[in-house]
């Protein structure tokens, strides 16, 4: 397993993208089991909390902090906790909203998430956006009004949950990014799944156990796909820069639309699919501004250098 990631701020080794692709295919996975099982009326708190009570035992059964007790030390256990509860609101909220929204709708509205993140970088994490990136903050917002279409007819009720799940998200990945420094991977793919586990924990007594052996093996699935969609996340960054991966996790739309058309027999209106390209397309400029400046910075670097 290579451990040096990629030296190239623009490009990523195919390895690493296909490792983005299957974790598309993963997580596109987790929310068709989810939407199917709350749909044949599995309570969401419990599929919820199956999730995280399977990929925290994966987790150990991977690692065995048996044989390497300090693996998950946590040097801010509140923080952790924190962290693993914005994971569970992302993923709560988002099976929530999977009730009555469609895949390809809560896809496109999870990717308004980097624009939230990069607004909200400034504040938390003193990476201030400029202009420019406010400008395609603004217009992804208005993808996800398109999407809406608030005053235009009756509002989703699952639209609020996967905003919700979309904000806790973008939470999610400011707080990685800010702990990323001081605790160790393992010990935040531990706590990120420990924390809703037993934060959940009395979803117990809403347990509707599924009547098939294929709502039961979905069950069991979930913290499967889960689990190892974080793990392949992990080797792609260990293979290239998270600048040259981040046009990639869009390509999720396409086992998104896949999925919710084979499975559950819908397509996106004209107005999703136009609120998603609008979002996207937002979102690669981000990705675009992101690398001019780091170009730029690292131009000035070795102009000081030389």
């Amino acid at each position: 397993m290579p451990s040096t990631p990629s030296t190239s701020q623009d490009s990523a080794p195919l390895a690493a993208i296909l490792y983005i692709f299957a974790t598309g295919f993963l997580f596109s996975c987790l929310d068709s089991s989810a939407k199917y099982l709350v749909l044949s009326g599995v309570p969401t708190a419990f599929v919820s909390w199956m999730r995280f009570v399977e990929h925290t035992l994966l987790v150990l059964i991977f690692f065995r902090p048996w044989s390497n007790p300090g693996i998950f030390r946590a040097r801010n256990l509140p923080m952790q906790i924190l962290r693993g509860i914005c994971l569970f609101g992302s993923t709560y909220f988002n099976f929530y909203a999977l009730q009555t929204m469609q895949l390809a709708e809560t896809m496109t509205i999870t990717f308004a998430a980097p624009m939230v993140i990069t607004a909200l970088a400034g504040p938390i994490l003193g990476e201030w956006a400029g202009w420019r990136r406010w400008l395609a903050i603004i217009v992804a917002f208005m993808g996800v009004l398109i999407i809406a279409r608030p005053g235009f007819g009756e509002l989703n009720p699952g639209l609020p949950y996967s905003i919700t799940a979309m904000l806790s998200y973008s939470f999610y990945v400011l707080l990685t990014r800010k702990m990323a420094a001081t605790e160790s991977p393992e010990s935040l793919i531990f706590y990120s799944a420990l924390a809703p586990a037993i934060l959940m924990s009395p979803a117990i007594t809403q347990a509707v156990l599924p009547q098939t052996p294929f709502q039961i093996l979905l069950l069991c699935l979930l913290g499967f796909f889960g689990g190892l969609g974080h793990f392949l996340i992990i080797l792609a960054y260990k293979r290239a820069t998270t600048a040259a991966l981040a046009p990639y996790p869009f390509l999720q739309i396409i086992w998104m639309l896949g999925f919710g058309y084979f499975i559950f027999g819908q397509f996106p209106d004209a107005y999703t699919l136009c609120g998603a390209v609008i979002i996207i397309g937002s979102g690669l400029y981000v990705v675009h501004r992101e690398r001019q400046l780091r170009a730029v910075a690292k131009s000035r670097q070795d102009r000081k250098n030389g």
